[in-house]
């Protein structure tokens, strides 16, 4: 069982007893369901590209920032140029909520990523109830019916669908017109090792209408600089910024240096 079999399995559970207890017609109701959303697919083709994350631990790295505001955060990137922000939601594995979403929704206005296990609809509208514009789906944790179910679903509520693989299978069921940008996650789920090969080779099968975004293991502007003549547009930066004691800053001099 790897780490995302647990954490899928988990997921599953949590959101049986959210459902439960917060019913859809509430989610429905909520002051952000009806707000206008901004296209992250967009945002990252025509700027920056940088989606940076707000993570607070993850299962192989522990600890990485527990001490930012979710709003400083955010609104740091906003201003440092970052084309959105990946909002990490899950709160067993990697100490997020959904309440980090609606923080980070009330101090900027770029694209939000809710960045989630997705196993269920219910999680997509809870997306557009706490201000998100695009969801991520996880090709590895899904068979390519709930994909397509899930995105199809996603963009009826005018959300951007982020869909991430690991290696080629996962990217073939991922290609779909209700997808609109394809991200590569360089890092292997059984030995956690990442390697910008996994991106390079990947993105020869991946078609020219859809946003390409690399993911994992960019840390440096040399690696972004490495993928962009591959053809990536996307890339979604996680620990590095939300290590430091300024992840706004850390980014700002970062895509400076990209120019």
């Amino acid at each position: 069982m790897t780490i995302l079999d647990k954490i899928t399995a988990d997921k599953i559970k949590e959101v049986a007893l959210r459902k439960s207890l917060i019913p859809v017609s509430q989610l429905e109701q909520s002051v952000l369901f009806e707000r206008a959303t901004a296209s992250l697919a967009k945002a990252v083709s025509t700027g920056s590209g940088i989606i940076a994350e707000h993570k607070r631990r993850s299962p192989s790295k522990s600890v990485i920032n527990n001490s930012l505001s979710v709003q400083d955060v955010a609104s740091g990137y906003e201003q440092a140029g970052v084309s959105g922000m990946s909002v990490l939601t899950d709160g067993k594995y990697f100490g997020g909520s959904l309440d980090d979403l609606l923080l980070a929704r009330a101090a900027a206005q770029f694209p939000l990523l809710r960045k989630e296990f997705i196993v269920d609809e219910y999680q997509i509208l809870e997306a557009k109830a706490y201000g998100a514009d695009a969801i991520l789906l996880i090709a590895a944790t899904l068979s390519r019916k709930q994909i397509e179910q899930f995105s199809t679903f996603a963009k009826s509520l005018g959300l951007d669908v982020l869909c991430e693989s690991h290696n080629e299978k996962e990217l073939q069921k991922s290609i779909m017109p209700s997808v609109d940008m394809l991200g590569i996650n360089n890092r292997n789920l059984k030995t956690f090792e990442v390697s910008l090969e996994t991106s390079k080779e990947l993105i020869k099968q991946i078609p020219d209408e859809f946003v390409k975004v690399s993911e994992s293991g960019i840390s440096s502007v040399e690696a972004i600089k490495e993928l962009k003549p591959h053809g990536f547009q996307g890339f979604l930066i996680g620990e590095n910024f939300m290590k430091t004691d300024n992840p706004g800053e850390s980014a700002a001099t970062f895509i400076k240096q990209l120019d």
